[in-house]
């Protein structure tokens, strides 16, 4: 049987799930199983899916994403796992029994002495395993069985159902409070039309956006950005271009203070909070106007919202 990770008589401690948005929730799980690795000496490990189960088991209900591929490889890198399995979720896959799936690939394959799930955790074929099903099968397979308990922030459930409700509906501040970060979007610089150049507003254009990466509702926003050698607070727009007669969805950014050529960059995009609709104007100097109150709004905005404290609280089981 191939091995995912180099072989270790101590075994390893290890969590499963998509953790999508590697949220307060996924945090307090990956939190646990790092300590309890390094109390064992042992390797904390993640087995996690691409793409997401549901995009092949239903894939009408299969949701949009709060991370990319890479955006969540990132956020996972800076938890202090020691490895992280991504298995190709397929067909076959998604007809293993909870039992094959315990044994050939969390034991078998990545050496499994301890398992960490969350309160909610279901797996195997038609998600039919849960806590008990585990708990008897480390009883029989000689494994130690924990769970995470329910995680919240503001008064609010951690779940990655709950930031999706309120990234959809344009509630930054919840999203960010559940996340314990801002929302994000990655991308690379490409060239634009340079509209905005002409009428003193130049801005970075989006690419590389995954079609399935979940976007707040289009309008003005003031935002961060964050590229290889800095940061910057600004303003974005997010959606068609009416006044200009341009109806293809974009997102570009203006930065304040900056003067520097980031074509081709790989940036990181935070929203901060939102300024307004997106609207058609009259002109464009009718456009300009609105564009330098937009930036007094974004301005004020980004010196008010700070990234969240994290008051977030786990119980175990």
């Amino acid at each position: 049987m191939t091995h995912y990770l180099p072989p270790d008589p101590a075994g390893s401690v290890v969590t499963v799930g998509t953790f999508d948005g590697v949220h307060r929730g996924h945090v307090a799980v990956l939190r646990e199983i790092v300590e309890r690795a390094r109390v064992a000496g042992r390797k904390s490990v993640l087995v996690t899916f691409e793409p997401h189960p549901l995009e092949v088991v239903n894939p009408k209900a299969a949701p949009l994403l709060l991370t990319s591929g890479a955006e969540r490889r990132e956020a996972l890198a800076q938890t202090g796992l020691d490895y992280v399995v991504f298995l190709r979720f397929d067909k076959a896959l998604a007809q293993y029994s909870p039992e094959r799936f315990v044994r050939e690939v969390l034991i078998g394959r990545c050496g499994m002495k301890e398992l960490v799930i969350g309160h909610d955790h279901g797996f195997g074929r038609g998600r039919s395993g849960d806590v008990e099903t585990l708990r008897r099968l480390g009883a029989t397979d000689g494994f130690q069985v924990d769970v995470v308990g329910l995680v919240e922030s503001g008064g609010h459930a951690v779940s990655s159902t709950a930031i999706r409700r309120a990234v959809a509906g344009g509630d930054l501040r919840t999203a960010a409070g559940l996340l314990g970060r801002p929302y994000t979007v990655s991308g690379r610089v490409v060239r634009g039309e340079g509209r905005g150049r002409t009428i003193g507003v130049p801005t970075l254009n989006l690419g590389d956006i995954p079609e399935r990466k979940l976007l707040p509702p289009d309008g003005v926003y003031a935002a961060r950005v964050e590229w290889a050698r800095g940061r910057a607070g600004g303003m974005l727009n997010q959606g068609p271009r009416p006044t200009v007669g341009d109806g293809r969805r974009s997102l570009e950014v203006h930065l304040f203070g900056v003067d520097e050529d980031l074509y081709g960059e790989w940036v990181k995009v935070e929203w901060v909070a939102r300024i307004r609709d997106q609207q058609k104007f009259p002109s464009l100097a009718a456009l300009q106007d609105q564009l330098k109150q937009d930036r007094a709004r974004a301005e004020d905005a980004l010196a008010r919202h700070d990234p969240p404290m994290d008051k977030s609280r786990a119980s175990h089981a």
